[in-house]
């Protein structure tokens, strides 16, 4: 009985330091954000924490380190969509075009996502950065039809459409 209780309170405790850390990161103090996102690891590590913390490494432009953490949560859950997506988001930063395509198909298939429409914009970044016009069009709509009011995919559908005129 008490393992559970101590378990819970551990539970508790990360998901607070999750939650201030998610505020600090809004608010910009990535660096604040980033101890946060570490002490709620090591007190209870979830995919949402890892992924979030890659995210906070991301916004300081630390792509490889944020990498490594969606891979850790990746172990802890492969389920859950983000982090999939995040590596692909990464990756383009990187100018990894090639290699971020099977990680964004893979978020695009994960069974605990709540945002199809991410993988499908980022897909079609690549496919209008590689000049795939028709690619790229096909990949802004799949986001627009999960997400109709998605701005950034609908700015570049129209920006592209806009260009094939």
């Amino acid at each position: 009985m008490e393992d559970s209780r101590s378990e819970s309170f551990y539970k508790n405790e990360a998901l607070r330091y999750c939650q201030e850390a998610y505020e600090k990161q809004t608010e910009g103090f990535f660096d604040e954000a980033v101890k946060l996102y570490q002490q709620s690891i090591a007190l209870y590590p979830t995919a949402e924490a890892h992924t979030f913390l890659g995210w906070a490494y991301s916004l300081q432009g630390r792509y490889d380190d944020a990498i490594r953490e969606c891979h850790k949560a990746i172990e802890i859950d492969p389920s859950f969509g983000n982090p999939y997506n995040d590596i692909g988001a990464y990756l383009i930063e990187k100018g990894e075009l090639d290699e971020a395509i099977a990680w964004l198909e893979k978020a695009k298939s994960a069974t605990r996502y709540e945002s199809y429409c991410f993988p499908h914009y980022n897909l079609g970044r690549i496919w209008e950065q590689k000049g795939d016009w028709g690619k790229a069009v096909n990949s802004y709509r799949a986001a627009l039809r999960e997400k109709p009011d998605y701005t950034l995919a609908q700015r570049a559908l129209t920006r592209i459409q806009a260009m094939l005129n």
